[in-house]
């Protein structure tokens, strides 16, 4: 396989007939462009059978910065799709094996964090309440995430406490009050 016939095949794969092939494999800018849109085609898909042959093709693109950006994309996007929990921890486990492709053992263990700060996400947003034990493993940008988001107030409070930065514990800390004042 060539990285023009990878970006053609993706692109066709998606539906997309209006981006040059040939522009895409000579400029990283408009192929990573590409890539989200693929991305998004594919995570807003009902079925999840194509994702691991996408990600794997993604996977072989020459520039490692762009294909990690896509595939936390694709992760980020589904994440946000998928019915639950238990879905996404299956969708990921077919997925990791398609991580050993990364050359830089920083760019899989990334993505690997970022499955599961968003299991941890799930299962909060499924009525999980958090030790705190587990809120230190979520990375910051989870915490940050759960701290703007539509979150419990239990969970509010846990990261008013406990959130890993300043930031963190001000936005959750605000929150919660707001919260409290609505609900007088």
């Amino acid at each position: 396989m060539t990285l023009r016939s990878d970006v053609a095949e993706l692109l066709d794969a998606a539906g997309i007939l209006d981006v040059d092939v040939d522009e895409a494999v000579a400029d990283e800018h408009v192929r990573s462009s590409a890539y989200r849109r693929i991305v998004s085609a594919a995570a807003s898909s009902r079925s999840r059978e194509r994702d691991r042959a996408t990600l794997a093709t993604i996977l072989r693109d020459p520039v490692e910065v762009i294909s990690k950006s896509a595939v936390v994309e694709l992760v980020d996007r589904v994440a946000m799709e998928v019915d639950g929990r238990e879905v996404f921890r299956q969708w990921t486990a077919e997925l990791l094996p398609e991580l050993d492709r990364f050359k830089a053992e920083g760019n899989r263990e990334f993505v690997r964090c970022r499955m599961h700060d968003w299991l941890f996400y799930l299962s909060v947003k499924e009525g999980h309440m958090p030790t705190s034990a587990e809120l230190a493993k979520a990375t910051r940008w989870m915490q940050r995430t759960l701290a703007e988001g539509a979150t419990p107030s239990a969970v509010l409070a846990l990261l008013a406490e406990s959130g890993s930065s300043r930031k963190i514990r001000n936005i959750a800390r605000n929150r919660a009050g707001s919260r409290k004042l609505r609900s007088q």
